[in-house]
């Protein structure tokens, strides 16, 4: 048994990743508008998405390459394809998750300094522990900070059920009108994840493996995701279920003003738990989405450094600091010059990621069903199914919003 547990890693990575701006901002908000009428919502995306993420660790333990090197072997185009596309979003994603976690910040230690400056300091410090640390310090945080995030959640959940004296009122809505609807793709983009995050699965996957002393073979790999997955669905209905009982009934909406979100936010769970929880749980969503700010400033230079390696054919030795530095600059030009409302930002990157989804479920999809997958790791005629399914959904749905905006 302790075995397995050393050998998670890339999973809690990918909850740290997923658990986020997705559960902490879309799903309380959810659950603050539409109390649990989007419940629906919540677990259709995760079984629609199920597939194609899954297919970056198994494809990873199964041939010991990354998605980038099977996106390569299915043409060079389709590299190149994934390098336009993550150079497009991942400043917009990143300055999403900073600001979020510069207002929790700011709420949680004070607001002697500005959100601005917290951006900053977020961003440096991130910055100095992926360059010190590498991946070792990034798994062993990871598995504390999920583990306490969901051990938190779940207690404030409880809390907030036994505490409620209102009629919890279960039937399902359908978004309508362009707000709602808008609402409803950037919900579905994020959660739990963009599905680019499954490239980022699969490099972690091999990253494991070289810092592991035995290999990770794709059964434990494959548990190690679903245990990450399961826990970004429990946890979905959990930040949904505290945004429904404690702020739904109220009528009260989340601000998109970082600060006041965060306070808005704390308070939440505080009303469930108690005030002397403030501080217990201020903790619990400042490092959830330090562990997001640290996932995504890893994952993007490290793609974006592979994929050019890819394409030129050699290494570039500085690659991943050069890119680290580039995304930094860039989340801090966004966010200092063009979009400071989180809000905007949230909704720009979470429809971006939504609307880019079909690329990487049908090239998931392509890669995992050929030649370059062994046969005893392609997918079961469920999988298969699956696959068709979602990329029907993705793509049928991703049509239908263009044609009405």
């Amino acid at each position: 048994m302790k075995q397995v547990i050393q050998k998670l890693g890339p999973g809690l990575l990918f909850a740290g990743a997923a658990i986020g701006v997705s559960h902490l901002v879309q799903s309380t908000r959810s659950g603050a508008d539409f109390g649990f009428g989007l419940i629906w919502t919540l677990l259709l995306i995760h079984i629609v998405k199920y597939p194609f993420f899954q297919y970056g660790p198994r494809y990873g333990s199964a041939t010991g390459e990354s998605l980038l090197e099977g996106y390569q072997k299915l043409g060079k185009g389709i590299l190149e394809i994934y390098g336009i596309l993550t150079f497009l979003t991942m400043f917009t994603i990143q300055s999403a998750v900073t600001i979020v976690t510069a207002g929790i910040a700011t709420s949680l230690f004070g607001d002697f300094i500005s959100i601005k400056v917290w951006t900053v300091v977020i961003l440096s410090l991130c910055f100095i522990i992926l360059n010190i640390g590498k991946y070792k310090l990034l798994d062993v945080l990871m598995k504390v900070i999920v583990i306490t995030l969901t051990l938190t959640t779940l207690a404030a959940t409880l809390m907030a059920f036994y505490n409620s004296n209102s009629t919890i009122e279960i039937a399902q809505y359908i978004p309508q009108g362009s707000i709602e609807i808008t609402f409803l793709i950037a919900f579905m983009g994020w959660m739990p994840a963009p599905l680019d995050v499954s490239v980022w699965h699969s490099i972690w996957t091999i990253e494991k493996q070289k810092t592991s002393a035995n290999k990770l073979d794709t059964k434990i790999a494959l548990l190690d995701f679903n245990i990450g997955y399961i826990g970004t669905v429990v946890l979905g209905v959990c930040f949904v279920s505290l945004g429904a009982l404690t702020m739904h009934a109220t009528g009260t909406s989340f601000s998109s003003n970082a600060g006041v979100f965060s306070v808005q936010l704390i308070e939440m769970y505080t009303q469930s738990l108690g005030g002397w929880a403030y501080l217990i749980i201020g903790i619990a969503a400042f490092t959830t989405m330090l562990s997001t700010t640290l996932t995504t400033l890893d994952a993007s230079p490290r793609t974006m450094n592979k994929t050019i390696e890819l394409i030129f054919k050699k290494p570039f030795k500085k690659g991943y600091l050069g890119w680290s530095l580039v995304l930094i600059l860039g989340t801090l030009i966004i966010y200092f010059y063009f979009l400071s409302d989180m809000g905007v930002l949230i909704k720009l990157a979470t429809i971006l990621s939504f609307l880019t989804a079909p690329f990487y479920a049908l090239a998931n999809y392509i890669l995992i069903s050929s030649k370059h997958t062994p046969k005893e790791w392609q997918p079961s005629k469920l999988m298969h199914l699956m696959s068709c399914l979602g990329l029907l959904f993705l793509i049928s749905f991703s049509i239908w919003y263009l044609t009405i905006l």
